[in-house]
């Protein structure tokens, strides 16, 4: 499964990209749980709305090959796309 992470904003304004294959990468297995366990392909919501120029805007994308689901959201901190942002930012 490619994984793929976009984000910006913040006090600073930084943008960051992540990229994760998880067959090759050790997390590999934790990743593709923590996807399933969110519900991150079912999911239909996007939270990019949320005013505060100091919030990082996110957006994670997946793909297994058979299906490909993005999601945007605004990071504060708040399970269960944080969690699942904390992880690839660990493992990338």
């Amino acid at each position: 499964m490619k994984i793929s992470a976009t984000g910006g904003g913040g006090f600073a304004g930084l943008s960051q990209h992540f990229d994760i294959d998880t067959e090759t990468s050790p997390a590999g297995p934790a990743l593709e749980a923590a996807l399933a366990s969110s519900g991150f392909f079912t999911s239909a919501e996007n939270f990019s709305s949320q005013i505060g120029a100091d919030l990082g805007h996110w957006t994670i994308t997946a793909d297994d090959g058979r299906r490909r689901h993005s999601l945007s959201f605004v990071e504060t901190g708040a399970p269960p796309w944080q969690d699942l942002l904390d992880l690839i930012r660990s493992t990338a």
